[in-house]
């Protein structure tokens, strides 16, 4: 056993002992979500004042997907000008 191996397994029997009772993995799912999380994300955090508006991720997406049609527009007429 290389040294690597050794400490790996020292580590995962130490981890064991010091698990919480209350922390039950019995039912998880080693990598449910690593394609998931492999392909990215985006993580924003919104101020409270704002967040208190919307319910969940969904909403939030939607109010911002209403807002592109004007972003798009500014956009292409600050471009014009800048030509």
């Amino acid at each position: 056993m290389t040294l690597a191996e050794k400490l790996r397994k020292e580590g995962e029997a130490r981890a064991y002992y010091e698990q919480l009772e209350e922390y039950d993995f019995t039912e998880g799912v080693r990598g449910k979500y690593a394609e998931k999380y492999a392909e990215g994300t985006n993580v924003v955090v919104i101020d409270p004042d704002v967040a208190q508006y919307f319910s969940d991720h969904e909403s939030v997406n939607e109010a911002l997907r209403s807002l592109l049609p004007i972003m798009k527009r500014y956009s292409q007429k600050k471009n014009k000008q800048n030509a």
